[in-house]
């Protein structure tokens, strides 16, 4: 159904949009294909552990964009603008990287109590939020629907 005065796509877009997707998708899968054996190779090869220079670097620039990511989607739902929902799933992947590393870096140490607090207490439960809101956003995003046949 469409709202009355809005224009159904045309079959050429709708044909445009559906060799996009398809194109994307085919990217996706070769790429996901190919990340299970450098997976495997990394479990085999990599050290357990690893000493590692610019430690204070790498995590700071870390919290920097997550920051930038957070008040990013901050800005943009101020604006309501739909740029938001990029945002928004943008903080929510690096809050969920964020906890990851923190625990599975202080295991064996007694920071990992800490870590794991944090990641059950802030970190994923904001990811979580994040998620479930841009998953709200799309349910009320209007999508052009394609003609019977067409996928």
């Amino acid at each position: 159904m469409s709202e009355a005065g809005a224009e159904a796509p045309s079959p050429q877009l709708l044909e445009h949009i559906r060799r996009q997707r398809r194109h994307t998708l085919e990217v996706l899968t070769v790429c996901a294909l190919g990340l299970v054996p450098w997976t495997i190779l990394l479990a085999f090869t990599l050290p357990s552990g690893y000493t590692v220079r610019q430690w204070r670097t790498t995590w700071v620039g870390f919290d920097v964009l997550l920051l930038l990511a957070m008040a990013a989607t901050a800005l943009l739902g101020w604006r309501r603008h739909r740029g938001v929902v990029v945002a928004a799933v943008t903080t929510g992947a690096l809050l969920v990287c964020d906890a990851w590393f923190d625990v599975s870096l202080a295991l064996g140490t007694p920071d990992v109590w800490w870590s794991a607090a944090l990641a059950v207490c802030v970190e994923l439960p904001l990811a979580g939020f994040l998620i479930h809101r841009v998953l709200g956003m799309l349910k009320l995003a209007q999508w052009p629907i394609a003609p019977k046949g067409v996928r």
